[in-house]
């Protein structure tokens, strides 16, 4: 049988393949070359005056080039990327056959947090050029990335105490023990067990007098920053909690937010930060159950923006026996502050104010729910009757269930706009933990290549299957990034609102 044939490895050529001749002009690595050599990468923030003592650095686009790569090609750790610059071939080409080290690499991504945000916007402002973001129709959501801290090492105040009282049995034993013992040998055992678990108590107490100091429920010892956070359901993790924004016309995540906090007042944040990039608040936001918070309402009435939020359900101790006397189906009077029960009582409030604690409210009820036959049905209440509450930010909750009730095919886009780039990030690239630790900059820097890696393969995709004469002009893919580039670079230096967006 004949075989395919390899040539002799110690054969040597007369004429050698250069780098330039193994990569291919199609390949994006041409495009990743062409888009970092168009940014001015030192009004971006990134570091271009070194000190002249000692060996000379590296040039931030070599590291931002290798980056951007090895996330398009699910590649993050520093020291994987360090081996990718002696073998592989597009990276060679790519860094001119630069080798840097993996500390090198991992110190860029630690240190340029705030720079890599606006490479990501660059991206943004790309895609609005060219007319891949309509600022119509937008959706929000979080996803949850582990953090590199297990949940061994997230303390709560009980989790201390718990660990204190373990601690405080076990020594209590060993002090018994200790007097009971005879032998000399037996007892030093158990004084070296007394003297660590002591050592152990000294430590749970500093982390103790730690949480104190800082204020906050819960404390990290490997990340200090990430959280105890619920994934879903009853699945937790220490984990960053990462707010996106979605244009709906392409799915293209034009702003991003790596937090440590659950999404119930993340709305009217992530709105304000909309508002400032698309410079419009014409658009429409979606938004599901987990935002829906009477306070976020409010703020997007004041930014004059339209949201749909997903209606919660009730909760079971709101619930009534009979769920046509839900208090939904109590109807409010405006002009006399009053509520009218479905049996035609009229719930009045005493004027007194109660403080929830996020919130203001009243409480509405009648004296005839004593003798009223549906009692029963009503209320499970044997002392007062039905008591109905509302908030102060009540007509902002019932303005948004009549928008989402207006408008259900509106709503329902939602999932298929914001999960997109999730899916695309945690399912096809397995990106579903944050790389770095220590402080949410250094996570936040993780999480803005993941989106820049996304949005420029997004663009290209996009453009590859697009028929308009605008982008057959340019059909080869390293002509018509060149043109993007093109009707980029200058807007992006004269635009100063591009130049806020970093500091949004």
């Amino acid at each position: 049988m004949k075989f395919i044939l390899g040539k002799d490895r110690k054969q040597t050529c007369l004429f050698p393949v250069s780098l330039e001749d193994s990569i291919e002009s199609e390949n994006s690595v041409r495009s990743i070359d062409q888009f970092v050599d168009s940014l001015n990468l030192a009004e971006l923030g990134f570091r271009s005056d070194f000190t002249e003592n000692g060996p000379p650095a590296y040039n931030p686009a070599v590291l931002l080039k290798l980056y951007i790569y090895g996330y398009m090609n699910r590649m993050r750790s520093s020291r994987q990327l360090e081996k990718k610059c002696r073998r592989n071939i597009e990276v060679m080409w790519l860094l001119e056959s630069l080798t840097p080290d993996h500390n090198t690499i991992s110190n860029f991504r630690k240190d340029n947090a705030k720079a890599i945000k606006k490479v990501f916007f660059a991206t943004v402002q790309i895609a609005r050029n060219f007319g891949l973001i309509g600022a119509t129709l937008i959706a929000g959501d979080s996803t949850k990335f582990r953090a590199q801290n297990s949940k061994k090492n997230n303390f709560n105040k009980k989790k201390i105490q718990r660990h204190i009282d373990y601690i405080d049995n076990k020594l209590e034993q060993y002090n018994k023990a200790l007097e009971q013992s005879d032998s000399e040998n037996e007892k030093e055992d158990i004084k070296k067990n007394i003297d660590k678990h002591q050592g152990r108590r000294k430590e749970y107490e500093k982390l103790n007098v730690q949480l104190n100091a800082s204020g906050e429920p819960q404390i990290s010892t490997s990340d200090p920053d990430s959280k105890h956070l619920i994934v879903r359901n009853n699945i937790t993790e220490v984990a960053y909690c990462v707010q996106s924004t979605v244009d709906a016309d392409h799915n293209i995540p034009f702003d991003y937010l790596v937090t440590n906090k659950n999404d119930s007042k993340a709305m009217g944040q992530m709105l304000q930060r909309a508002k400032t990039i698309l410079g419009t608040n014409t658009f429409t936001a979606l938004y599901d159950k987990g935002y829906h918070t009477g306070s976020e309402f409010k703020t997007a009435n004041k930014l004059g923006i339209k949201t749909l939020v997903a209606i919660p359900g009730i909760g079971r101790a709101s619930q009534a026996p009979d769920p046509n006397y839900n208090s939904e189906h109590f109807k409010y009077n405006k002009e006399h502050d009053t509520y009218t029960c479905p049996e035609g009582n009229i719930l009045k409030s005493n004027g007194s104010i109660y403080k929830a604690r996020n919130y203001n409210f009243k409480q509405y009820k009648t004296t005839k729910c004593k003798a009223c036959p549906a009692r029963a049905l009503c209320t499970t209440s044997k002392v007062n009757g039905k008591v109905v509450q509302r908030s102060e930010f009540h007509k902002y909750i019932e303005a948004n269930v009549k928008s989402v009730l207006q408008n259900p095919d509106a709503y329902k886009k939602r999932q298929a706009i914001v999960e997109h780039p999730y899916g695309t990030i945690k399912r096809q690239w397995s990106f579903d933990h944050i790389m770095t630790k220590k402080t949410i900059q250094r996570a936040s820097a993780d999480v803005g290549f993941m989106f820049i890696a996304y949005n420029l393969k997004r663009i290209w995709n996009i453009f590859r299957k697009t028929n308009t004469p605008r982008v057959q002009a340019h059909r080869s893919l390293i002509r018509l990034f060149t043109a993007i580039l093109t009707s980029f670079e200058e807007p992006y230096k004269q635009n100063s609102k591009y130049r806020i967006l970093a500091h949004v």
